[in-house]
């Protein structure tokens, strides 16, 4: 007599809408799910710790393995200042006619290379760090912020070298050294935003990591580091009559021009554009804001594929 063994009969997967409900009854949810734009604030707001720990701690391992440690926070910007003014304030003659040349180009330099350091850093910000991505949970803005604010740290570390310059050129201690303050909070902002922006670019094509130093280059160029956009306008009258008010709007050059007028007393109010702080106050805000929101947007694809 032989046995008959009966299978059941397979049973069906259960639905995705079964699963999303058994989830949600045990309180699971979806593993590095965006959370709300004020949620997304409050958790950073609670790291606001690990953010300024991790920015100090990259900035004193920068220079950990050189001789000179952090001694090149202020020696780098100094010697692209002493090329720049060798190849355009000696052999291109851009120091004709602008008052205390030397305070003018290393407050550029000093200024431009917080904004390129920032935007450089924040586009390798995720895209850099995948094993911290992936191996812990946290608002993934915060990478790109602390590293804006490690350079700002450095910044802070070349203006005491600036001040030094500044005093040993003749250029005297004055009330308008306060406004410095505001110019650098608002370039900040902007720096930071621009960060996030380049951040989750850089997120999913890496390849512009190595495209931005030749965008950050051109850009350099064309926002008055090197020369005055108020003297070279004067002297090309032939110029469209957009051009001038395109390079003086143009946010690197509104913070560096900013930080010459806070600075040094020869460059004066009327070498702005008018309405200059609204417009440095624009840029943070739609740079800031813009780039927070569109970070944001991407943060659950940040580590993946």
């Amino acid at each position: 007599m032989s046995q008959v063994l009966h299978t059941p009969p397979p049973t069906a997967p259960p639905a995705d809408d079964d699963l999303s409900a058994l989830a949600a009854r045990h309180g699971l949810t979806v593993s590095g799910a965006r959370p709300s734009l004020p949620d997304y604030v409050r958790q950073l707001w609670a790291r606001r710790h690990f953010i300024t720990a991790f920015s100090t701690a990259k900035l004193t391992a920068q220079y950990s393995q050189a001789k000179l440690g952090q001694v090149w926070q202020v020696m780098t910007p100094l010697l692209n200042a002493a090329v720049y003014y060798f190849i355009f304030g000696v052999l291109l003659g851009t120091k004709r006619n602008v008052p205390d040349y030397v305070p003018f180009l290393v407050t550029g330099v000093f200024i431009w290379t917080f904004t390129q350091s920032s935007i450089m850093a924040g586009t390798r910000a995720i895209s850099g760090n995948l094993g911290l991505v992936r191996a812990l949970h946290f608002p993934r803005a915060a990478l790109p912020i602390s590293f804006a604010l490690q350079q700002l740290q450095q910044l802070l570390f070349s203006m005491a070298a600036l001040v030094v310059i500044l005093l040993c050129f003749g250029v005297p201690i004055a009330a308008s050294w306060l406004l410095a303050v505001p110019a650098l909070v608002l370039q900040s902002v902007f720096n930071a935003g621009v960060s996030m922006i380049m951040a989750r670019m850089g997120a999913k094509t890496p390849d512009i990591a190595q495209l931005m130093p030749f965008v950050l280059r051109t850009w350099m160029y064309v926002s008055g580091v090197m020369w005055s956009i108020d003297k070279l306008a004067k002297g090309h009258h032939d110029w469209p009559s957009w051009v001038v008010p395109v390079l003086q709007a143009n946010p690197a050059a509104i913070y560096i021009d900013l930080m010459r007028y806070a600075l040094i007393d020869s460059f004066h109010a009327s070498q702005l554009p008018h309405h200059v702080w609204a417009i440095a106050a624009g840029w943070a805000l739609v740079a800031g804001v813009g780039g927070f929101i569109y970070f944001w947007k991407a943060e659950e694809t940040y580590g993946r594929g």
